[in-house]
This record gives structure tokens, sequence and C-alpha cells, in this order.
């Protein structure tokens, strides 16, 4: 790890074992289990500050998906770089880590689909929750896909330029912050997993991953853990939302108040996607009076 990195990331990571591929992931702190997943392109690096700020109270848990941050980045051959194999990553890792112990579930972007669909295997193990500019259903019928996403998801020219150029993680690390853009160093902090063409096949195989329609792989999969959100709905749960992620945008956040209409929100109209980094000054308080000892 680069002394660069290390500024940001003051943490020793451990691995588990996945039948022969290493899983990184951060175990922080000591007392009630909170689990952080990340989406993409980002790694456990972007739930660094939250650590921090909890792991004095909370037992924090922080994955990287495999190929992501510092778990392997294997090939096709070797790894199914689809949904169902993420959320039995993350349950063999809270296997390993909680046993049967109740967590509180911080997710972001691909990480609230990950989260979502292993709570809905595992209800009795939720207590809170957390969203963070994400989904776990699919495309609201107000949003379109965009323009951006649909180029790298359906064309060999997308698939290219994310693996060839890193395009994917360039440019989120240039647009998700927009009250703080950020510094030349967490962008190549964001960016450091991701500098190779094998390195790069993750950010691809998740945009590839994402069902539209019908038919599309994994479809009946987010249909089925949307459909299992309605058991989760009198949990407590905080809502802190980027108003100017061009992905996880107002219609989403709607949605989720929709389905869960006694969570607490707040919203920023002036932050964008990476919302822990855009409006940390005031979105890492919230999370920890909201996780406070006795805070129902």
């Amino acid at each position: 790890m680069s002394s660069d990195i290390k500024k940001h990331y003051p943490f020793t990571g451990h691995f588990l074992d996945l039948d022969g591929l290493r899983y990184h992931y951060l175990d922080e702190g000591e007392g009630p289990l909170v689990v952080m997943v990340h989406g993409n392109p980002s790694w456990s690096f972007y739930y660094r500050n939250l650590v921090l700020a909890l792991r004095d109270h909370f037992r924090c848990i922080v994955p990287d998906h495999i190929g992501c941050g510092f778990s392997d980045k294997p090939g096709d051959e070797r790894y199914d770089y689809t949904l169902p194999r993420r959320v039995a990553d993350l349950e063999r890792l809270l296997e390993h880590v909680g046993g049967s112990a109740k967590v509180t579930l911080v997710v972001h972007d691909w990480g609230g689909m990950i989260g979502m669909a292993w709570a809905a295997r595992h209800p009795e193990r939720v207590e809170r929750l957390v969203i963070l500019n994400t989904g776990a259903f699919h495309l609201p019928a107000e949003k379109k896909f965009p323009p951006a996403l649909r180029i790298c998801r359906d064309t060999g020219l997308g698939a290219f330029l994310v693996r060839g150029f890193n395009a994917f993680a360039l440019a989120a690390s240039f647009v998700g912050c927009k009250r703080h853009p950020m510094p030349k160093d967490l962008r190549r902090a964001y960016r450091l997993p991701y500098d190779s063409w094998q390195n790069r096949i993750a950010t691809l195989r998740f945009v590839q991953d994402i069902p539209l329609a019908a038919g599309d792989r994994n479809f009946d999969l987010v249909s089925e853990v949307a459909a299992s959100l309605e058991q989760f709905r009198d949990l407590p749960m905080l809502i802190c939302w980027g108003e100017l992620d061009f992905v996880f945008d107002r219609h989403f956040r709607a949605e989720w108040e929709r389905r869960f209409p006694k969570a607490t929100v707040h919203s920023f109209a002036d932050a964008g996607h990476y919302i822990l980094e855009d409006a940390a000054e005031e979105v890492i308080p919230l999370i920890s009076r909201f996780l406070a000892p006795g805070k129902q």
C-alpha cells in the first residue's frame, strides 16, 4: 500500500478465502456489527471516514467485492461476475465474522442491491438500514437509463473504453462529487485498484449485469428482492441522498420514500453520487447519531 493511500486509509486489511480467491475486508472496532457494502466503481475506501467515526463503538465490516479494491481480480474463467455470486460472497463473509449476530446494513450504489439481496435471505439479522444513493429495485418508471451506462453495458466501444482507459472509474472520480470536487490524490485513490485491463474486469461486469427488462440475466432476482423490501418497512432507516447523482437521482430517492414512509430522510440538493465524500461533514454525524447507543 502506497504512503498516499495509507494516509487516507489507515487500516490493516483481512482476507477470507473464497474457493482460492482472496476476498479483502476491513474489520475495525468492537461492538454491534455495522456492515458497509460498496458499489461500482468504488471500493472499501469509500467508507474510510465512516469507519473512523464509528469504530470506537461498533465493529465495522467492509468488504471489497471480488475484482475490487484489494480483493483478487480473476478472469471470467475463475469467477462469475454476477449478482447471485456477489450475494453469496457477502453471505459467506458475514457468516465468518458474525455468525447469527444482528447487523446494521449501510449500502451505496450496487451495494444496495447486493446488501438487500442478502437481507432478503436473512431478515432476522437486519436491525437497521442506512441507504446512500442506491437502489434495491428495478429502474423507476420515471427514470431513463443513462446513455453513458448503456454504451458501457451494450457496446464493444464502451467495453474497450472501460477496460482500456478506465473510463468508468475516471468519470466517476470527477462527476461523483459536486459540492466538493475530489482533489487529485483522492481521485487517484479511488482509481488505484483499477490500474490495468485485467484489473478493470469488475468495473465492466457490474455494468453489464444491470437487468433492464424481463428476460435479462438476474431480472427475476431483482424483482424478488424488491418484493421482499416490505418486510423491512418498520425497521429504523436513515436515507441520505445526493440529489445531483446522474444515475441514482430523485426518482430513486422517491421510490425509497414510497416504500419506507417512516424513514428519516436527508437530501442534499448540491451533492452528488459519492455522498460520503461530498457531504461528509453532515452525513457522517447523521449516521453516527442514528446508530448511537440506545438509539431506536
